[in-house]
């Protein structure tokens, strides 16, 4: 789902950990669906789960922690980051 639109029509979606694993990817630039406009609409958008992204997944905005239902602007950079556990 990569864009072929102009950058900065797009939005920067990372992926971090198991869920760039389970998707084989890291980085792609997406230009959102006119609905997309929130990290929740997007990660449906994208495909990444079936409905509800599973607990404890995060959203940051921009390098900024944020909501599921924040705005998203062009230019943008979203990143989903799993619960990582340590040991």
């Amino acid at each position: 789902m990569a864009a072929s639109a102009q950058p900065g029509a797009c939005i920067q979606v990372r992926l971090f950990a198991s869920l760039r694993e389970e998707t084989g990817w890291s980085v792609q630039l997406v230009t959102p669906a006119t609905t997309a406009r929130t990290p929740l609409a997007l990660w449906q958008q994208l495909e990444l789960g079936p409905g509800e992204p599973p607990a404890g997944v995060r959203v940051a905005i921009n390098q900024q922690f944020a909501s599921w239902d924040a705005p998203l602007a062009d230019g943008d950079e979203l990143a989903f980051l799993p619960p990582i556990s340590g040991g």
